[in-house]
């Protein structure tokens, strides 16, 4: 897939405009760009929203502040009834994916509004969580870092765990004991990446180094304090 990512990747937007909500994204790919000094950066290109704010609550109404936005417009099959009535009653059309966050003031968000890349500036540092790459079931080895055993004549040790805990006192397995089990698939965030290049037409955002996950990955991209 060639991403034609435009010359004024790296012009800062003109409005400073620091944003106190996350917003919603697909990874596409990692690349490299070079610095004044000629060195090369890993880069990750996300697709970033437009999101749209589908719910204002208050502390009147709902007891605590917070803006809800939605993303990933899909087909109407695809959601239920309730869903497709809470969206209806925002005006927002069949949505995948909502997410909720918590703020102080919400007057500056109105129901409908439109969130994009244009909300966050280059230099900013950013928090992205994201969902893991799956590696199925594995040993200790690779999903712990642990050594092997002796690889000579006779050892039956060479990728076994070996003895998980005492046999007397206290006679059982502690919980939380590194054992092999389900690698990756979980929710893994990375905080403070630097965005580097934002592209407001084609709502593309570049961060410095790894995002979670493999390209197409959903993705929550949140301001860092």
């Amino acid at each position: 897939m060639e991403l034609n990512l435009g010359s004024n990747i790296f012009k800062k937007i003109g409005v400073e405009k620091i944003v106190s909500i996350g917003l919603f994204g697909n990874k596409i790919g990692m690349t490299q760009v070079f610095d004044k000094e000629g060195l090369a950066i890993p880069v990750t290109v996300i697709r970033v929203g437009p999101c749209l704010v589908t719910q204002i609550k208050t502390t009147t109404t709902d007891g605590y502040n917070a803006v809800q936005i939605g993303y990933s417009q899909v087909p109407l099959r695809k959601l239920t009834k309730p869903q497709l009535g809470h969206l209806k009653k925002a005006g927002a059309p069949p949505l995948k994916y909502l997410g909720e966050y918590n703020l102080e003031n919400v007057s500056e968000f109105n129901v409908g509004q439109a969130l994009t890349v244009d909300n966050f500036n280059i230099g900013q540092l950013v928090n992205i969580s994201g969902t893991s790459i799956g590696k199925g079931f594995s040993g200790n080895p690779k999903r712990h870092n642990f050594k092997r055993g002796p690889m000579t004549h006779g050892s039956k040790n060479h990728r076994a765990p070996g003895s998980i805990g005492p046999g007397t006192t206290p006679g059982r397995v502690f919980p939380g004991k590194k054992m092999p089990g389900q690698h990756g698939a979980k929710k893994t965030t990375i905080s403070k990446l630097e965005i580097l290049g934002i592209d407001a037409e084609q709502n593309l955002l570049i961060v410095k180094g790894s995002v979670p996950g493999k390209p197409g990955n959903l993705l929550n991209i949140i301001p860092s304090n």
